[in-house]
């Protein structure tokens, strides 16, 4: 039988791992393995991109679009769909305004290049302040950080793990994750490479992760309190002069403002908060101080009550080592296509939320209100959304309030691939090509890379349906008031026309779509690269090792970094309050990731939930002991949002005083087409996730920290 092997990146998460695919006469994938010759990930590969091959063929995949008639979905052409789209949109808009229609944007989104590009031109005609995302159930406080440190939302900088001797890591687990805020192949190895450069690796998690117990240090801190730590790291390198910012001293704002800040922070103060001794902390500080070291933080400090000023401080003792900017530190990543994605001075809060007027910050409303726009009549109240590739309905807090809110819109439209626990609430589904079937960049991930690198995916087989940018497109000419005949290939023009413009180039004629829009950006960007030399390499373009960028990537208005920018300033006396309270004996849950899991939108795939239940509640032994749980018994976990029932799970790996459910489950919501999610379903532990506790400057939703009452079933 003939056979023929296509190299793809990985669209599955942000590892960016190159692949080896091998199809059949029939173009049926029977096989998927590590690229040996892919520049960046060496022939690494996970059990999610090992399993492309049966998201290729899961038959459970959407093949045509649906459209709801009396209560249940109808294959229809995509004319129908595109019809009664705009029969029933465009009326809404007219009646109650452009604030009338919210959108939804998951994060399966940020992995497909045509809705990347695409999708904004669809929210940008719709012209509504409704915009949502998982951004806030995820990371919006670094963005919040960087934008108002370094002026760009997206100039986050990343460990250079490849020349990191000493890795301080909170609130993570890459050995999981495969990196997140952090892309990077082939984590375990890296990790490993410090090791054999001499150096260590510091976890900081309420959890023996996988990551803690590869490390050579853990600390199991009281969740929600990593602030307190990192501003306790910040006091002692002041107090005992060992703040070196080197050459980034020239470049700083509010040096001594963050030194008065962190006065009342000693070891001694944040220790009894923090569960963590005030000794260990005086030694995590002044290790910090050696060479290449740097400090990582990711969605354990960024899903918490104080998230913002948690991802603030990270950068900021990267600063006061002087590791910042610094080989072996944190860099900044120099992406072929942007590689900063604004040049204005950061803002925030241009405009608020209706309902309880919570800040926007870029460009998006923090998810954790949606229901209440929804639900709360008066001028501007929600009455149509559009969710693109996203499943808020198991993803965002208080998710059975946000699930029954959707059943009072007016109309609804999904673009998903699956008929799952969010679009089962839609009027109209419209569903996407497989990853094999589309083109692929990871615009947005280059941009967070440990090295500096590129890799174009050309689709690997053809579609029989339509793109998701010429999707995205004819919605927009519905919104556009250009009716469902709309000129795709005249708005791909004027989308091409606006990039060159903003690019300085001359708009080509030769491709259309994303490829295109690479095209220009590529030759726009650092490199001297095209579209054409990427395709020449199918194992992708090395084009280096991380290089110092400060000061050229600094946009704020002083165009220095601001240490202590006003905005999070304003946000630590509700820290400093902290201090004064004494760690109560309830509970608090957390989430947890696993290495075969990716959110929610992968578990449908037979290779990824093989083996035992793995939507379980985490317990320590002294505190099953206390509440009479068993493990492998039942418990219902309770909070103010709501209750759910769950299998115990008895472990030592789990800090005293904290419970922990995976995120993502709970597949057995009614109406939905997941035969093999239904089989596991799990439990949804945003039932019990509580819309009312958020980060104040960001809006991002506490994830980790829940109170919470368990007792045995």
């Amino acid at each position: 039988m003939v056979m023929t092997t296509a190299h793809v990146t990985c669209p599955l998460c942000e590892a960016t791992c190159g692949l080896e695919v091998t199809l059949d006469a029939n173009q049926q994938v029977t096989r998927v393995k590590g690229d040996d010759k892919d520049v960046f990930s060496r022939g690494y590969i996970c059990p999610k991109g090992a399993s492309l091959g049966a998201l290729h063929h899961d038959p459970d995949r959407l093949t045509a679009p649906l459209l709801k008639r009396d209560g249940e979905f109808v294959e229809v052409s995509w004319q129908e769909a595109y019809d009664e789209i705009a029969r029933r949109l465009p009326p809404i808009i007219e009646q109650h305004g452009r604030a009338a229609v919210a959108v939804y944007a998951g994060n399966p989104g940020v992995h497909n290049i045509a809705l990347t590009l695409y999708g904004r031109v669809l929210y940008k005609a719709l012209g509504t302040k409704n915009f949502y995302s998982a951004t806030s159930v995820d990371q919006l406080p670094k963005h919040y950080s960087a934008g108002t440190m370094f002026g760009d939302p997206l100039a986050i900088p990343v460990p250079d793990l490849d020349r990191t001797r000493h890795l301080l890591i909170l609130g993570a687990n890459p050995l999981v994750s495969n990196g997140s805020l952090m892309t990077a192949p082939d984590i375990r190895g890296r990790l490993r490479g410090i090791r054999e450069r001499g150096g260590k690796i510091v976890v900081v998690d309420p959890r023996r992760t996988r990551t803690a117990a590869f490390a050579d240090e853990h600390h199991a801190i009281r969740p929600g309190t990593d602030a307190l730590l990192l501003f306790a790291l910040v006091n002692v390198l002041f107090a005992e002069n060992l703040v070196a910012p080197g050459r980034l001293e020239d470049h700083l704002n509010g040096l001594d403002d963050v030194r008065a800040l962190a006065e009342p922070f000693t070891p001694e103060a944040v220790a009894p908060r923090t569960g963590i001794d005030a000794g260990e902390i005086r030694r995590m500080a002044r290790e910090l101080t050696s060479d290449n070291a740097v400090v990582y933080g990711r969605i354990g400090t960024t899903t918490q009550a104080f998230g913002t000023v948690a991802s603030w401080l990270v950068d900021v003792l990267n600063v006061l080592t002087g590791h910042l900017d610094s080989p072996g530190g944190a860099m900044f990543p120099l992406a072929a296509c942007q590689p900063t994605g604004n040049r204005r001075p950061f803002a925030v809060g241009r405009w608020r939320s209706r309902v309880r007027g919570l800040p926007e910050v870029v460009g998006e409303l923090p998810v954790a209100t949606l229901a209440d726009e929804i639900e709360t009549p008066g001028e501007g109240q929600v009455r149509a959304l559009i969710t693109v590739s996203g499943n808020p309905c198991l993803s965002t807090p208080n998710a059975g309030r946000l699930a029954a809110a959707l059943e009072s819109l007016d109309f609804m439209i999904s673009v998903d691939v699956y008929l799952n626990e969010t679009s089962r609430q839609a009027d109209v589904i419209l569903p996407g090509p497989s990853p094999l079937e589309r083109p692929h960049f990871d615009l947005a991930f280059y941009q967070l890379s440990i090295r500096n690198i590129a890799n174009w995916t050309p689709a690997t087989l053809p579609s029989a349906l339509p793109q998701e940018w010429e999707t995205m497109l004819r919605l927009t000419g519905i919104v556009a008031g250009q009716g469902p005949e709309a000129d795709v290939a005249a708005l791909d023009d004027f989308v091409a026309a606006d990039v060159a413009r903003r690019a300085g180039l001359a708009v080509t004629q030769d491709r259309t779509g994303p490829a295109r829009l690479v095209d220009l950006m590529l030759r726009a960007g650092p490199y001297d690269v095209t579209l054409a030399d990427l395709e020449a390499a199918p194992h992708g373009v090395d084009f280096g090792p991380l290089k110092p960028r400060i000061p050229e990537v600094l946009c704020t208005a002083s165009g220095r970094i601001e240490l202590a920018p006003a905005e999070i300033v304003a946000d630590v006396p509700r820290l400093r309050e902290e201090l004064a309270k004494t760690a109560d004996d309830g509970l608090v849950l957390i989430g947890r990731r696993h290495l075969s899991s990716n959110n929610s939108w992968m578990h449908n795939l037979a290779p990824l939930v093989r083996g035992g239940n793995r939507c379980t509640v985490q317990v320590h032994p002294a505190d099953a002991t206390r509440l009479g749980l068993t493990d492998g018994g039942l418990a219902s976990v309770t909070s103010r949002a709501g209750k759910l029932q769950v299998p115990v799970e008895v472990t030592d790996e789990i800090r005293p005083g904290v419970v922990s459910i995976p995120h993502g489950w709970g597949h057995d919501a009614d109406g939905s087409r997941t035969r093999v999610a239904s089989a596991n379903p799990g439990v949804n532990s945003n039932l019990v996730a509580d819309e009312t506790l958020l980060d104040v400057p960001s809006g991002t939703s506490v994830l980790n920290g829940i109170p919470v009452e368990v007792t045995p079933v």
